[in-house]
């Protein structure tokens, strides 16, 4: 990690070897379904908290309750405990922190590796149960993200830095307690040292990262950090208790987000997704700006909205070319427009629901058999098709192109020339047919490639071949 790290004031001896994604080892966990096991962390959050049925379930909670059945966000100890039960009864992991460092709200934490799950799912060919392997900048005293993201993901190991020494011997114990040891590696790095270690000091250790994570320093001052602790209602130390090397770094979120970004400018495709979380609305803004700069067109926008006073964003970048979904990577909410990258998801057809799918599927199928694609494949149990291409072989301009190479081969002597084209995919899209409770719809979604003029020609020409069905 660079400077400082921080976690916002209103959120609730290492071994020395190479970790490698795809050596993580078995445990009787891997065999859990994947799918199974995503459903059920993905709804714990989904109504408020009853700190009642807490109690009930976990006797140490019980004891910092109040008589009235409410917590007082004002005892440390309280909110220390919070943390610790539902870090058990949610993902069965135990925690010790000390007093001085910061006290992660866990649903908080929880959202970030929600969306860096859907973020790694739906951005690759390959299952969601594959290994991979997760860089927290800046892991701080509990580990929490390292600790989660492996607790839902078996096949998920992680590399977890920090400049400060205490947090480190603290996250070392909690990895530990929930014998993580050979699925997290933690490094101590100094201020000086790259934020991503594949490169320099420690890089023997680290041989693959899949995506990088930090929650960086929110502050650019000590005294930016008391006013904005004295103009809120209830003072942030009352909630977690963070040390200024959490909370305070020169420049604060943008300039450590900004430093995380020159390094992969030079890394680029080593690493699949850069993200970071933001404590500010206007720190996206500022980044998604800098980062269509050097032309970056792939990124993805999130908001994390806890209770209803915590808000929190993230923003993640990639050099590939695969593509995340459109919930992953565009915020819905009005305003964001300007910021959020090109559109992923285009509907081309809509039907009354009561309307038979057998010729929907048959006319996809027809369409996509009609082209010359590098490959094609329909899935009748998810209704789903997955294609690519090397070039846009549904326009005019093609078959035109195609027409006058080959009648330049066949006026050649000696072996037979073929049609030329570029081996490598310039598309990667999915078809799907979905069913709601009025409606079938028929909608194309952008997998894989930078040019979106080309998806959206795609797009136009399935409506197109697709309309006579209404």
């Amino acid at each position: 990690m660079s400077s400082k790290k921080r976690k916002a004031p209103d959120d609730l001896g290492q071994p020395k070897r190479v970790l490698q994604a795809h050596s993580v080892p078995q445990s009787g966990d891997q065999s859990r379904d994947v799918t199974t096991a995503d459903a059920h962390f993905r709804h714990l959050y989904d109504k408020e908290i009853d700190f009642k049925q807490l109690a009930e379930k976990d006797i140490d909670f019980a004891s910092v309750l109040q008589e009235n059945g409410q917590l007082d966000f004002t005892n440390p100890k309280a909110v220390m405990q919070l943390t610790k039960t539902l870090l058990s009864l949610g993902f069965g992991l135990k925690l010790e922190l000390p007093d001085d460092r910061l006290c992660p709200p866990v649903p908080n934490r929880h959202n970030y590796i929600l969306w860096l799950k859907d973020l790694m799912d739906t951005s690759s060919y390959d299952p969601p149960d594959r290994p991979v392997c997760g860089l927290d900048i800046g892991t701080g005293a509990s580990c929490i993200y390292p600790l989660l993201g492996i607790a839902q993901r078996p096949s998920w190991s992680f590399v977890a830095t920090d400049i400060d020494e205490k947090s480190l011997q603290y996250a070392g114990r909690n990895v530990a307690l929930n014998n993580f040891e050979e699925r997290i590696l933690l490094l101590q790095r100094q201020p000086e040292d790259p934020l991503i270690p594949l490169r320099g000091r420690d890089s023997e250790k680290v041989s693959r990262i899949d995506f990088t994570m930090m929650n960086p320093p929110f502050y650019e001052s000590e005294d930016e950090m008391m006013s904005s602790a004295q103009s809120k209602a209830r003072p942030p130390h009352s909630a977690c208790t963070g040390a200024p090397v959490e909370m305070v770094c020169d420049g604060g979120e943008v300039a450590h987000v900004g430093r995380m970004l020159e390094e992969s400018l030079v890394l680029k495709e080593e690493v699949h997704w850069y993200t970071s979380m933001l404590g500010k609305a206007s720190s996206v803004e500022i980044l998604v700006e800098k980062l269509k700069s050097y032309n970056i067109d792939n990124y993805a926008i999130t908001e994390f909205i806890q209770g209803s006073k915590t808000r929190r964003w993230a923003l993640g970048w990639s050099f590939r070319a695969m593509r995340p979904s459109e919930h992953t990577a565009r915020v819905k909410a009005a305003g964001w427009k300007k910021v959020s990258p090109p559109v992923l998801t285009i509907e081309v057809l809509s039907l009354p629901s009561d309307r038979p799918v057998d010729p929907i599927i048959t006319r996809i199928n027809e369409v996509m058999g009609s082209l010359e694609l590098m490959s094609w494949s329909w899935g009748a149990e998810a209704a789903k098709g997955t294609g690519r291409t090397r070039e846009n072989v549904w326009s005019r301009a093609w078959r035109r192109k195609k027409m006058r190479e080959q009648s330049t081969a066949s006026s050649m002597t000696g072996p037979t020339a073929s049609v030329s084209s570029s081996g490598q995919c310039r598309l990667g899209f999915d078809v799907a047919l979905n069913t709601g409770v009025s409606t079938r719809t028929v909608s194309v979604h952008w997998r894989e490639g930078h040019d979106a003029v080309m998806f959206e020609s795609f797009a136009g020409f399935l409506q197109g071949r697709m309309k006579d069905l209404l």
